[in-house]
């Protein structure tokens, strides 16, 4: 089955748009199908048909609820070969990958089912026998939920699942650069028999849709994942409308490596973690940070490991990193890099731009990085590691939490009083130690400072999508 044509789905029905544009296979440059996209005739379209839905989805019991995405979930693992091939060659990322990608969307999709049956609310004792108290707990309303490439289904599925367990309506503005894997999850979703206009799709110019679905008057609520600079301009335009905000945004993970770690394993759990879909992953450790007496032997087993990553089209067996989704990932790697030579750093392995054809960039070692270099300082979101040592746990904890971000940060030690200490003293909204152990659908997902706010996972995700409504009854 060849690779499929989308088009927006607006209030139950796939339709065109307003024009369309190439979809591209970032492993060849090859045009794979095309993408339609919205005019403000459909945002409007699709704004007043959430509305609709989202007053009929509303009075539809949370038990209704969890089966309808049950069987969503069923329809998604069923169909998960065809869905992760397609997200293969629109994303790049190795099939495997797309794969877990995939079932683990079900999973969020299943778990969040669960919780749509328990948003309970509370009797708050009263002061008088004859009133009684209470605090229910309601859907927000109609929510627009902004969804980046690079996990083109993962992202959708944390935002739709909760947005749908609680009671909301969503207009989904899925990624233009991988529009077949948003596709697939919204066609689950109908096929499980969800009213039309509960959850509309959409594409279009990201400025234009944004701008007019986050001051739209029926929207209610935002979910933005992306950049840190994207999300502030969307969090300061909803503010002026009073919207309430989910913000998943970017970061730049410190992973802190103690000299009585064991080494060889924190080596292989980090550059897995590093070059997982090329190193563009929001959590993906970004400034490796190694005690003095465990550098020289980290940083030889690290860029063994990088080494030894199997880079090309992702359908191909035996591929475990893929190309970059787009030219401006590579350019972007191409000027870090450039930088961090320049300004004092060495290139163990990698470095430059590989293969004849695609967005292909080498996994790449750096050393002696100073803490002037960009990469120190901005998030490659790519497959560069940046090696740096330190000597005193104050000043790992101080670098640690020297930049604006707080999404993830990862630490190994065999020490369960590190352990503890790291903890608590890196400002963070997830730290994993000794594994690689973020985003599961239990456990809350965000970040805290220029990192955003909110979460996308646990059961604190629902939050964002349901108001407390105090009531107070005479008898």
């Amino acid at each position: 089955m060849g690779y499929p044509n989308t088009q927006l789905y607006i209030n139950g029905e796939w339709q065109d748009g307003e024009r369309d544009i190439a979809v591209v296979d970032p492993a060849n440059e090859a045009e794979i199908g095309r993408l339609a996209l919205a005019g403000r005739s459909h945002l409007e379209e699709a704004v007043q048909a959430a509305a609709r839905g989202f007053a009929t989805w509303r009075r539809t019991s949370a038990f209704e609820r969890s089966k309808v995405m049950r069987r969503a979930a069923d329809l998604l693992r069923e169909r998960a070969e065809t869905v992760a091939a397609n997200m293969t060659r629109e994303q790049g990322k190795p099939l495997a990958e797309a794969r877990i990608e995939t079932l683990g969307a079900a999973d969020t999709i299943d778990w969040f089912a669960e919780e749509a049956r328990r948003t309970y609310g509370r009797v708050v004792p009263s002061r008088n026998e004859q009133v009684r108290q209470l605090v229910v707990r309601e859907p927000i309303g109609p929510v627009a939920a902004f969804t980046p490439w690079n996990f083109p289904i993962n992202q959708a599925v944390r935002k739709v699942s909760a947005a749908l367990a609680a009671g909301c309506s969503v207009v989904l503005k899925g990624p233009e650069e991988t529009p077949a894997s948003c596709a697939a999850l919204v066609q689950v979703f109908a096929d499980a028999g969800l009213p039309a206009g509960v959850l509309n799709l959409v594409f279009g110019v990201p400025a234009d849709v944004s701008g007019f679905l986050i001051a739209h008057p029926l929207i209610r609520k935002i979910s933005f994942t992306g950049s840190t600079q994207v999300g502030k301009q969307l969090a300061a335009l909803a503010g002026q409308h009073m919207k309430r905000v989910t913000m998943e945004l970017g970061g730049h993970a410190p992973a802190i490596v103690f000299a009585d770690a064991d080494i060889g394993l924190a080596a292989k759990l980090l550059a897995a973690a590093k070059f997982r879909n090329a190193g563009q992953v929001c959590v993906s450790p970004t400034r490796f940070l190694v005690e003095a007496p465990a550098l020289a032997e980290f940083t030889e087993r690290f860029a063994e490991a990088a080494r030894a990553v199997k880079v090309g089209n992702g359908l191909q067996d035996g591929v475990k990193m893929g190309p970059l989704a787009n030219v401006r990932r590579v350019e972007a790697m191409e000027r870090l890099v450039a930088d961090a030579k320049e300004a004092g750093a060495r290139v163990v392995t990698g470095g430059e731009r590989i293969g004849g054809g695609g967005y292909f960039f080498a996994p790449t070692v750096l050393t002696d990085v100073p803490q002037s270099a960009r990469v120190m300082n901005e998030e490659p979101f790519g497959p560069l590691a940046p090696i740096s040592g330190f000597s005193s746990y104050d000043e790992v904890v101080a670098e640690a939490n020297r930049l604006p971000y707080g999404l993830a940060a990862y630490a190994y030690t065999t020490s369960t009083r590190t352990a503890a200490a790291i903890g608590a003293d890196v400002e963070s909204g997830m730290i994993s130690i000794n594994q690689q152990g973020l985003g599961m659908p239990e456990t809350p997902f965000g970040g805290i400072k220029d990192s955003g706010y909110g979460s996308e996972g646990g059961s604190e995700a629902m939050e964002g999508y349901l108001v407390s409504k105090f009531i107070s009854e005479g008898r």
